[in-house]
């Protein structure tokens, strides 16, 4: 769901150096109406067809679509591609994609309608609204606020908790949040940036709480309906037979592979909307035009607006990739359910997407009144970057650059990193080094404190013989386990479309005992939802 990593150490002069900045209070971060410059008479590049079609070609992508919008009016909202590869209905301007961790933005809108109504208060404690809210921290605990939940500060790791969510497990939100008291604090609370989902899901419960309706309801009637985005759905996990939706695709091997469209709801409120170019057309008006609906009345007022865009949280800024230095931030933060930068001295709003291979990225110009979102049903950053960085240069009137070119390359070069990091595992390793114990000796119930029970068996006999992890509640995740050097192993999932293999490691204890194991992923490429790094898996006591 689109981590982003941010060292801790930089955050203190950080902080200090951007307070006046990032303080939700005083911000302003909008030009008024009034001020706006006028943008270029076009928005779309020249060919934009051509454009859309050699990007699809160029990153395997199946169905795309894009909505752009400027002035208030709609530009384009228009499909690309099949919605399944060898069938020939095409995606059109309604064909639904998961928008992943856009997703977020409707989550603290939500919000934002019942502060407005007096239910909650941005800075009041959680426990104030769940009383039973508790993180692994007392003082944390204590002093988390809605504000919070929403700009990734807490404390926790990046990506803490993933495994909860991703892929498709069995616990419910309410057993996830309550499971949010085993998860360890890996920083300062408010102080660095990491990326978490699992809080969105708080904010979820606080919604249900303050309303009286669970997220789905209030997102669909309180929302959805209100903007007009008829098509759109809050829940992948709904019933999705005879919609029009496009097929997300992974590759495995030398080709493209269909992912199953499922999902529980326990992810919805931080990944969980289906939508379309048209509807999330209308998305982005509402918030270029500060919260008014087409029909002139507002969903949430213009300080809703100004709360969800102030940056509350900084994010370090890194130099990018040769090939992407016109892309060089200034500034960079996160906001409600948005992340806020610059780029070619305007200000973006926006957010990335990215769950079961659908991915996505919404992006709002305020000062040119241009809002541009790219949908796609691979997992491609380089494809819908291509696209939007094509549009926003056109608004801007600045010089074509070859941003599909660009994104080949790094994306080729960031192929053969991961693959020279693997290639350089398995030269250091040492087959001849076999495991202390006999396979069985490993097999076992195991239990982490955040995750819950995982399971290891010994499968076949003699020379077929072979351990199998299998996490008990997530049911896609069962490997079968390789003995790699001494006590590690390499568990590869029967799914190959998860693309996150990895290393399980044992200690063992003087007497040869299994005191614990750990894992990690094989490859850098592994998306950070599987967090493996995170799990302390102990031999589960027997019970008397």
């Amino acid at each position: 769901m689109n981590k982003m990593h941010a060292p801790l150490r930089v955050f203190g002069l950080l902080i200090v150096l951007t307070l006046a900045v990032f303080s939700p209070a005083q911000t302003q971060p909008f030009p008024a109406a009034a001020q706006r410059s006028p943008a270029p008479p076009q928005v779309l590049p020249p060919d934009f067809d051509a454009l859309v079609a050699r990007v699809m070609k160029t990153f395997e992508v199946p169905g795309m679509a894009v909505a752009v919008v400027k002035h208030g009016k709609v530009v384009l909202a228009k499909g690309y591609g099949v919605r399944k590869v060898g069938e020939p209905a095409p995606v059109d301007a309604q064909t639904l994609f998961g928008i992943a961790s856009n997703t977020k933005a409707f989550t603290a809108t939500a919000l934002g309608l019942l502060v407005e109504e007096g239910k909650i208060e941005w800075d009041a404690p959680v426990i104030d609204y769940l009383p039973w809210f508790q993180m692994s921290d007392p003082y944390i605990t204590r002093e988390m606020t809605v504000r919070d939940l929403l700009v990734h500060r807490s404390g926790l790791g990046e990506g803490a908790g993933d495994l909860l969510l991703w892929p498709k497990t069995t616990y419910t939100r309410n057993e996830i949040v309550r499971r949010l008291r085993f998860l360890p604090i890996a920083g300062k609370f408010r102080y660095g940036y990491a990326y978490d989902n699992i809080l969105y899901l708080v904010a979820g419960e606080v919604i249900q709480a303050a309303s009286g309706k669970p997220w789905e309801d209030f997102i669909a009637e309180r929302i959805l309906k209100r903007v007009g985005m008829a098509s759109s759905r809050p829940r992948v996990a709904a019933d999705l037979a005879g919609l029009n939706i496009a097929v997300p695709y992974t590759r495995v091997g030398s080709g493209l592979a269909p992912r199953p469209l499922e999902e529980n709801d326990s992810m919805n409120p931080a990944g969980g909307i289906l939508s379309c170019a048209e509807d999330m057309a209308r998305w982005m008006l509402v918030h270029l035009n500060e919260g008014r609906l087409a029909d002139g009345t507002r969903l949430f007022s213009e300080r809703t607006e100004r709360e969800l865009t102030s940056p509350v949280t900084p994010i370090p800024v890194s130099a990018p990739p040769p090939e992407l230095a016109g892309q060089r931030m200034g500034f960079h933060g996160y906001a409600l359910g948005f992340r806020v930068n610059d780029y070619r001295g305007r200000w973006l709003v926006g957010h990335t997407g990215s769950v079961n291979s659908y991915f996505s990225r919404l992006i709002m110009v305020p000062e040119l009144e241009l809002g541009v979102a790219v949908m796609i049903d691979r997992e491609s950053s380089q494809a819908y970057n291509s696209v939007i960085y094509a549009v926003l240069d056109r608004a801007m009137g600045a010089p074509p650059t070859d941003w599909t070119g660009a994104y080949v390359k790094v994306r080729d070069r960031a192929r053969a990193r991961a693959a020279e990091t693997v290639q350089k595992a398995e030269a250091k390793r040492d087959p001849a080094l076999k495991p202390s114990l006999p396979l069985a000796g490993y097999a076992g119930a195991y239990e982490d404190a955040w995750y819950g029970p995982i399971v290891i068996t010994l499968e076949g006999a003699g020379e077929a013989a072979h351990l199998v992890m299998s996490f008990a509640r997530t049911p896609g995740m069962i490997g079968d386990m390789e003995p790699w050097s001494r006590e590690t192993f390499v568990v590869r999932w029967r799914d190959r479309a998860q693309n996150a293999d990895a290393y399980v490691t044992f200690t063992l204890d003087p007497d040869g005992a299994i005191v614990e194991a750990r894992m990690k992923a094989v490859s850098p490429d592994t998306d950070t939802s599987f967090d493996f790094q995170d799990l302390r898996l102990k031999p589960a006591r027997k019970r008397p």
